[in-house]
C-alpha cells in the first residue's frame, strides 16, 4: 500500500536523484563518553548539535499513532519496520539541506510554506493530503507535513540556483562541513548516498506529475 507522496512532490515537477561523494562518516568523539561507550540519549550529531533519541522517538511515535488510527494500520506498520532509521535519516538530510540553503542565501518563509501546502491540498482537502503523507515511502504524521513542504521548497530553490546537474557540489560541501556523526545503533552515515545504511533514504526521488494526483490517491 506504500507509495510516493504525489501531492508533496508536485511543486518541483522533476525527478531528482542525488548522491554526494564524500568520506564515510561514522560515530566518533561527540557521540562517545570517556569510556568509549555511546553517549546516552544521542541519536546523531550534526554540525555540533545533537539530535536526541527523545526527539527521534517523538517523530516515530507520531507516525505510529497515525498509522494505528488508519483502517490500513497493519499494512502501514508492516511496511515500515525500520522507521527509526528512516526518520533519523530524513532529519539529518534536512539539516544538510538547511546548511546548503544558508550558504547560498536561500530561505523559505512561513507564508510560502502555507501557500504551498494549500496548493498541494487543492480540491482534495487536508485529510486526503494527510492520508497520502502517511502512506509515503518516508511516512509523515500530519504535524510533519509542513516540514516536508519546507524541505522540498528549499531543495527546489537550490536546484534552480545551481542546476540539477551541479547541485551535488553545494550539498557535498554542506555535508562535509557539518561533520555528521551517528549513533552506531542506527547505522553509519553514508555520505555518498546521503543516508543511513543499510536503510536507503536517498535525498529525493521526485516523480514528474502534471498538476495533482487523482482524488483518492
Amino acid at each position: 500500500m506504500t507509495h510516493n507522496l504525489p501531492a508533496l512532490e508536485a511543486p518541483l515537477h522533476r525527478r531528482t536523484a542525488l548522491s554526494v561523494s564524500a568520506a564515510l562518516l561514522v560515530a566518533a568523539p561527540l557521540l562517545s563518553a570517556c569510556s568509549g561507550e555511546t553517549r546516552p540519549g544521542t541519536a546523531a550529531v550534526v554540525g555540533g548539535e545533537r539530535i536526541t533519541t527523545s526527539s527521534l522517538q517523538a517523530q516515530v511515535g507520531d507516525v505510529r499513532a497515525a498509522q494505528n488510527r488508519s483502517e490500513h494500520a497493519a499494512t502501514l506498520i508492516s511496511n515500515t519496520p525500520q522507521l527509526e532509521r528512516i526518520k533519523l535519516g530524513k532529519m539529518i538530510q534536512l539539516r544538510v539541506l538547511e546548511r546548503a540553503a544558508k550558504d547560498a542565501g536561500i530561505s523559505v518563509t512561513t507564508k510560502e510554506i502555507e501557500d504551498a501546502r494549500r496548493a498541494q491540498e487543492g480540491g482534495r482537502g487536508a485529510a486526503a493530503l494527510e492520508q497520502a503523507a502517511l502512506q509515503g515511502r518516508v511516512p509523515l504524521a500530519a504535524g510533519q507535513i509542513d516540514e516536508e513542504v519546507r524541505f522540498q521548497l528549499l531543495l527546489g530553490r537550490l536546484s534552480e540556483r545551481y542546476g540539477e546537474d551541479k547541485i551535488i557540489e553545494p550539498l557535498a560541501k554542506a555535508s562535509q562541513a557539518l561533520h555528521i556523526e551517528v549513533n552506531p545503533r542506527y547505522g553509519a552515515w553514508d555520505a555518498q548516498q546521503v543516508g543511513l545504511g543499510p536503510v536507503a533514504t536517498p535525498w529525493i526521488t521526485q516523480r514528474t506529475r502534471p498538476e495533482q494526483a487523482p482524488a483518492g490517491a
